[in-house]
């Protein structure tokens, strides 16, 4: 389970918000580096994105039969996530920070509502399996690793019984360095030539086209619910009754807002307090009729970032 609040005080040291609700339906929040991304701000974060992968790292090494044990010896090569290749490790990077935005900045998102991620689905990724049981018995079969299919977040609001009441869900991306032609291939998609102009033009099958078509009730929050069943049933069973109420249901009426989250570095020529998608109004690409939030994740040298940060997990077992 994911029992890890958000390390706010560090936070606000490190990324300053700017805010704006400009209606009721959409939600835009560009947080900016201004504090150092140091050793202390890697202490800080770590063990939010420790509780982050606990699930999956429990999961998929006795999956691969490797003890967690202090005793065990485990070799560095196989540690999930640590080993991963770096291009995966920066997917993950930005679907915790799409979880640790979600959590510490609440009151700056669509509708104020009490988000909470009571677990990551980080163990819902074949790929990761595959590449370390072969990264066992060989460590030279170093790889790329396949993306992990499906939401790449949800989180919920709960009411006083502990019901779901509201899911939030969507694309968190980390791209090196975020400048305007980036993040167009982010939202609609890379470009390919169009057949009848001979030009080369976006396919549209970027994060509006994913976020657009994506049921109300996310797969991510099935995933979610077994999740709870299996770590903890008693502790969450309000929370799995309302969830199998809501997949059970004829018609979807649990309330969504859309998320979207981008991180990665500056470009060169940002000037402070420059957004990468428009504030004023939500986009007209946005198709889907519900709550949106945009979260802008703008850092410094955040490549050094992520790789200290997730060398440094569970480095004192």
């Amino acid at each position: 389970m994911h029992k890890c609040p958000p390390p706010k005080k560090a936070l606000n040291t490190w990324l300053k918000a700017y805010g704006t609700i400009e209606n009721e339906n959409y939600g835009h929040l560009l947080l900016e580096q201004i504090g150092k991304g140091d050793e202390a701000l890697r202490d800080a974060l770590r063990p939010y994105f420790e509780s982050a992968h606990q699930d999956a790292r429990e999961y998929f090494h006795k999956r691969i039969g490797i003890s967690l044990h202090p005793d065990g010896k485990l070799p560095q090569t196989v540690a999930y996530p640590n080993c991963l290749p770096s291009k995966a490790l920066r997917g993950l990077f930005g679907e915790v920070i799409a979880g640790l935005v979600t959590e510490a900045y609440q009151e700056e998102f669509v509708g104020g509502y009490a988000w909470q991620v009571p677990i990551f689905l980080f163990r819902e990724h074949d790929d990761v399996e595959k590449y370390l049981w072969s990264l066992r018995y060989d460590k030279k079969r170093v790889r790329e690793i396949y993306g992990r299919h499906g939401t790449d977040f949800v989180g919920i609001a709960l009411d006083g019984a502990g019901e779901v009441v509201r899911v939030i869900a969507g694309e968190a991306k980390w791209r090196k360095t975020l400048t305007p032609s980036a993040v167009s291939t982010l939202l609609y998609g890379p470009k390919v030539e169009n057949e009848e102009t001979g030009k080369k033009e976006y396919s549209n099958k970027g994060i509006w086209y994913e976020v657009n078509r994506d049921s109300v009730i996310p797969h991510g929050l099935r995933q979610m619910q077994f999740l709870l069943q299996l770590r903890d049933p008693e502790g969450h069973a309000s929370t799995i009754l309302s969830i199998d109420r809501a997949v059970l249901a004829e018609e979807p009426e649990l309330e969504r807002t859309d998320l979207v989250v981008i991180s990665g570095n500056g470009a060169a020529s940002r000037d402070t307090g420059d957004s990468l998608i428009g504030w004023q109004e939500i986009p007209q690409e946005y198709e889907a009729g519900r709550d949106l939030q945009i979260v802008e994740v703008i850092l410094k040298d955040g490549d050094s970032l992520i790789d200290s940060l997730y060398g440094s997990l569970w480095s004192d077992d």
